[in-house]
């Protein structure tokens, strides 16, 4: 089954499906030996890796080729993230065809002005709801597989209000989206009343310290979510467990200390699959 066949087939069977962060192929195969059924291409976190912020400062190929080695090494679908589709309709069409290329089962495209800021930054600047859906009338024409996810994301929240990001999200429904995905809410009153105006899948955004309080996702289940992500909660705990690391490594001269809080040499190797491909290597040796 296509990746794309998977992941509707999951948002069909009528259970919220927890997509948690990843911006690697590491942090991937850690998503899916977790036993979660889909994964986050975060772009957040991939900026972050590169040890730059997230503002919109990688360009759509080098998103595009981390996130093609992210989808090369796990079975589960990849719901990415294309920030604003970098430029205008056409530049979003290029991009949606480079997303799909590399094999991802969905991702959402934002109203923000290029380039973009994380959605839980202040100061953002949104185009019209008619250039918004434009972009998405020209992402889905681009689209070759009918399967393919388009998701709408709108941040009108934090620049017009709530009422303006429900009426967003409504024209980008019509406009051909999949999924809304209305960013920030400040409120759980907030989170449910999204659920209740709008049809259709919806996406929600949970991360310790946003401007969203956390639910439980049964309670987001209840309320009518049919995707959460967890964008970035992965990267920020190995942030923090590599400074503990190298913290020890300048006091003592190595991570001795942190024995029991490290993985393996086996654990590291069974989490790349070395003896698979290993054996693929004897497999095929002359």
């Amino acid at each position: 089954m296509r990746a794309t066949s998977k992941l509707r087939s999951l948002l069909a069977a009528g259970r919220t499906v927890v997509a948690p962060g990843a911006f690697d192929g590491l942090s991937a195969r850690l998503v899916e030996q977790a036993g979660f059924p889909a994964v986050y291409a975060s772009g957040g976190a991939i900026a972050r890796s590169c040890g730059i912020p997230d503002l919109g400062l990688l360009s759509p190929d080098e998103i595009v080729a981390r996130i093609a080695s992210m989808v090369d090494v796990v079975t589960i679908p990849v719901i990415a993230d294309a920030d604003t589709g970098y430029g205008n309709a056409l530049n979003a069409q290029r991009a949606a065809r480079a997303f799909e290329r590399a094999g991802v089962a969905a991702f959402h495209l934002e109203d923000q002005a290029f380039p973009k800021k994380c959605g839980h930054y202040d100061d953002k600047a949104l185009v019209s709801a008619d250039e918004m859906g434009q972009k998405l009338r020209a992402v889905r024409d681009a689209l070759q597989d009918p399967d393919f996810v388009v998701i709408a994301r709108t941040d009108a929240i934090a620049v017009e209000g709530f009422t303006a990001a429900l009426e967003r999200a409504a024209a980008y429904i019509e406009a051909g989206a999949d999924m809304i995905f209305v960013e920030a809410p400040r409120s759980e009153n907030e989170i449910a009343e999204i659920a209740r105006c709008l049809p259709g899948w919806k996406l929600i955004n949970m991360f310790q310290g946003g401007k969203s309080p956390l639910m439980p996702v049964a309670r987001l289940e209840e309320l009518g979510y049919h995707l959460v992500i967890i964008p970035s909660d992965t990267q920020r705990v190995a942030i923090k467990a590599m400074q503990r690391v190298l913290a020890e490594i300048a006091r003592d001269g190595s991570s001795a200390a942190l024995n029991a809080e490290m993985a393996t040499f086996q654990e590291r190797e069974g989490v790349v699959d070395t003896m698979g491909f290993l054996d693929l290597d004897k497999r095929y040796a002359s």
